[in-house]
């Protein structure tokens, strides 16, 4: 394997990380609303999310950093192409972001509430602006000789892209609902999270069947799906399957494969181009055309060697700790829940004499242990 084929495999690797583990937060981030009904059941379910979502995001910028390096000029043109679709997808990801903070910090619904929308929409916009570029990889945009974009939005906007955006926004609603399904206790919450799912499943499953073949015939081949399309195919049938026989760890399983799946599919009928142009195949920019120089990737490939186990080991880390079911107060529960009291000072008493500070003026004399470990006198 050569160097150049070496990287755009790291890429594609990348991609599918991202778009693995950051897909279900997506999903979180627009389900959140319609799984916790009120605040308790919202915040739980932010929460289940809450310890991972930005780490999470590290593989869309060492997937964008990797294309800039290894690939430049793949990363020109294809930045300076999409630079509209880019733009929203960065606001959305800042919005996000910030929507995450402020939210938790809000002290009246209203504010809550505008968020917690600022959430959803963030959530939405970005797999749907990154499925719109990722599909126009494949399925062609205006493209000179001079490897420079010759379009308007139009060409961005074309069906298979539009297809590629939708599906992967579905892919990260079920991803998220399964995620939901395997990381809450609360009965309401959980119950909910498996309706989700299983409305969600059969539509994503078709989704993603009419994607593989658009993909097969976009890319010159006949309507035979590959074997990674055809795993992402079985895979989303398995999860259709699975939600509504409540098999939370396994549907989970079955949406990380079909989201994996699709997310390569792209990247496998793509090489060794890197992007069509629909002005035709002499105009397609490719792995080999648009590469650093081996030196470069040289050097690359002995910084990802050391850095990406590191990356892996603190990410498996983080998962590993936050395994377990969010628990807490009952959420949504058909009767309330304990109601747990702010603590207050006790009050001090009337024949007790009047001081200066809190302990009127007198050398305390509770029975507390001090520094040095006896009571005080």
């Amino acid at each position: 394997m050569t160097l150049v084929a070496f990287w755009f495999l790291v890429l594609t690797v990348l991609w599918v990380g991202f778009f693995l583990l950051e897909g279900f937060d997506f999903g979180v981030g627009m389900l959140h609303g319609v799984v916790g009904r009120d605040e308790p059941g919202r915040r739980a379910v932010i929460g289940t999310i809450a310890p991972v979502w930005d780490g999470n995001e590290v593989w869309l910028i060492v997937a964008t950093a990797g294309t800039f390096a290894a690939f430049p000029g793949w990363y020109a043109t294809m930045f300076s192409a999409y630079y509209p679709v880019v733009l929203v997808v960065l606001v959305a990801l800042i919005l996000r972001g910030v929507a995450f903070e402020f939210r938790s910090h809000a002290e009246t619904d209203r504010t809550r509430r505008i968020w917690g929308a600022a959430l959803t929409a963030g959530s939405l916009l970005i797999p749907l602006g990154l499925g719109i570029v990722l599909g126009g990889l494949l399925g062609g945009i205006p493209i000179d000789a001079q490897q420079e974009f010759v379009g308007t939005l139009a060409d961005l906007l074309a069906p298979y892209a539009l297809l590629t955006g939708v599906t992967l926004t579905l892919l990260c609603l079920l991803h998220g609902a399964a995620y939901l399904s395997l990381r809450t206790s609360g009965a309401a919450l959980h119950a909910r999270a498996r309706r989700a799912a299983r409305a969600l499943a059969p539509v994503t499953a078709v989704a993603v069947l009419g994607f593989c073949i658009w993909t097969r015939v976009v890319a010159g081949n006949d309507f035979l799906l590959s074997f990674i399309e055809l795993a992402a195919v079985l895979a989303a049938i398995s999860a259709t399957v699975l939600v509504r026989g409540g098999s939370g760890g396994a549907a989970f399983a079955a949406t990380s494969v079909t989201m994996a799946a699709v997310v390569a599919s792209i990247f496998t009928e793509l090489y060794p181009r890197v992007m069509v142009s629909s002005l035709g195949a002499a105009n397609d920019l490719t792995a080999q055309d648009t590469a650093s120089a081996s030196y470069a990737l040289t050097v690359m490939t002995v910084v990802v060697a050391v850095l990406l186990p590191v990356v892996l080991a603190y990410q498996g880390w983080t998962f590993h700790v936050f395994r377990a079911r969010l628990g807490g107060p009952q959420v949504d529960a058909e009767e309330p829940g304990p109601v747990v009291t702010t603590p207050r000072r006790p009050e001090a008493s009337e024949d007790a004499p009047a001081g200066n500070g809190p302990t009127g003026g007198r050398r305390q004399t509770s029975a507390t242990p001090s520094r040095d470990g006896r009571r005080g006198g």
